[in-house]
Order: structure tokens, then C-alpha cells, then sequence
């Protein structure tokens, strides 16, 4: 839904799974009510946005220097790291695009936004953190509209990249979700050149290993595992992962990993 930052959840002893306890009409109401402001966003912690924002910078540097990757998709211009910008780019449960704002739009050309809540869109289309990208043509489509409806346009993004918001989705539907992304990425079968789909989620630390229902937002935290299972179904790779770091201890904070995925063709 938006870059919130989840700090706990509930543990329920029902048999239900986790997920199934989601609703996402009701976490769509709870978010119209949140500030569309940073403070909003990052559930009341605005402080580990300037951190938050070098960690993903430096996961797509490091991503992009592994993979020797860019020039089937780069222009003359470049980033702050030397690499050529990244031509498009889609920012999903963006928010008010704090994480478009402070980090996509400096590494890609053009960079879409999916997002269903009207005031964070609001704040996109006309609000004034955002003018300039928008002058400079830096914002692409914007969709408001849940990633679940959401049917991207094949072979569009050299970047997928999903934060804080895949919990809103049920597990059936996040594989679903994970298989529109795959067709949307530039690819090139033979080469294995293309896109990348980033996850970037809070973890669990349930000691039973299990998933864990938030109640307040409805959303569910996975566990590694479960989030290795997931890709998997959908037919994708982890070829880069790790965690945030730097986010201050005494906040109490989850880990928060990043994924970075890419299309397993072997499995085809």
C-alpha cells in the first residue's frame, strides 16, 4: 500500500493461516486515513527514510555491478555510482513516492507509480515534493489502483521494485501479482539479459517461524522462508539478497531484507 514501516504485529492461535485473515477493503480504509505525509508513511518513524533510501540505493548498485548489466537498457546519462540511468522504472504501493522521490527517479529515466489510495495519489500527481519530477517528466503513468488489479504492460520495466506493501496480499495472490511482474520485465529468454523484480519486506522473527497478522493495517509479515516459497511458485530466482542495515536498534524495528529476483527459465 505505501512505505509504512510496521514495528509489530499480533500472533494468532487460530488454524487459519495467517494471510487469510487479510482484507483489503479494510486496509484501504485504514490507509485513507493515514497523513499522506514521510511521518505517514513510515508508520511515525520519518527518521530511517534518509537511511532507508542509501540502503536501496546501494542494493541496485550492487545488483547492477554484479549482474554487468546495463547497457541494453541505458542512456547517455548516468547516476551518482557512474552507471547509466535505468530507462523505466515502476514504484508499486508507492505511497505519497518517497522512495520514487529520494531514490528511483535518481537511477531511472522515467518511473511509473501504482498506488490505490486517492490522497497518496493525490500528493503524486499534484503535490509540490513531487513538481519537480514532474516538470522534469520524470513520473510516468501513475496508477491508482491495487497491485492486484494491476496488469502491467508486457515488457515495459528494467525495475519492478515492491516496498513495504506486499503484505496486502494474500499468498495466492502475491504469486498471481509476482507472474504479471514477470512478463512486464524487459527479458531477452536466450541471454537472460532484462529486469529485475526487488522486494524489499519487513521479515518476521515469530519464534515459530511463522507468518504474522497485523491487525491494525491488515497485512501480514512473512517469514524468509515463506517469501522463498512464494518466488519460487511464481518462477523466480533470488539472484541478489540481503538486509537493511543502519535502521537505529533502539526503535525496535524488524529486519527488513531485500530480494532481488529474475525470471528462472530453467523451470520453463
Amino acid at each position: 500500500m505505501d512505505d509504512h514501516h510496521q514495528d509489530s504485529e499480533e500472533e494468532y492461535s487460530s488454524d487459519t493461516p495467517p494471510d487469510a485473515l487479510i482484507d483489503s477493503s479494510a486496509a484501504l480504509t485504514y490507509w485513507s486515513n493515514i497523513p499522506a505525509n514521510v511521518n505517514g508513511m513510515l508508520g511515525g518513524y520519518p527518521q530511517i527514510s534518509r537511511i532507508d533510501l542509501r540502503g536501496s540505493a546501494n542494493f541496485l548498485t550492487k545488483l547492477r555491478r554484479q549482474a554487468s548489466l546495463s547497457s541494453s537498457s541505458s542512456t547517455s546519462s548516468s547516476t551518482s555510482s557512474g552507471l547509466p540511468l535505468l530507462s523505466h522504472a515502476t514504484d508499486c504501493g508507492a505511497g505519497i513516492g518517497r522512495v520514487t522521490l529520494g531514490f528511483l527517479s535518481k537511477v531511472c529515466e522515467v518511473v511509473d507509480l501504482v498506488e490505490p489510495v486517492a490522497s497518496f495519489v493525490e500528493q503524486i500527481r499534484h503535490g509540490n515534493e513531487m513538481a519537480e519530477l514532474r516538470e522534469k517528466q520524470k513520473i510516468g503513468k501513475v496508477y491508482q489502483m491495487s497491485l492486484e488489479d494491476w496488469n502491467p504492460i508486457p515488457g515495459r520495466y528494467d525495475l519492478i521494485w515492491n516496498q513495504w506493501c506486499l503484505g496486502h496480499l494474500t499468498d495466492n495472490a502475491l504469486v498471481a501479482y509476482l507472474k504479471r511482474c514477470v512478463r512486464a520485465l524487459k527479458l531477452d529468454e536466450e541471454s537472460g539479459v532484462g529486469g529485475w523484480v526487488v522486494v524489499k519486506e519487513n521479515i518476521s522473527t515469530d519464534s515459530e517461524k511463522e507468518d504474522l497478522y497485523d491487525s491494525k493495517d491488515n497485512s501480514v509479515t512473512r517469514t524468509d522462508e515463506k517469501f522463498r516459497s512464494l518466488f519460487q511458485k511464481a518462477g523466480l530466482k533470488i539472484v541478489l539478497t540481503e538486509l537493511q542495515m543502519g535502521f537505529p536498534k533502539k526503535l525496535g524495528l524488524l529486519p527488513v531484507r531485500f530480494y532481488a529476483l529474475k525470471p528462472d527459465w530453467k523451470k520453463e
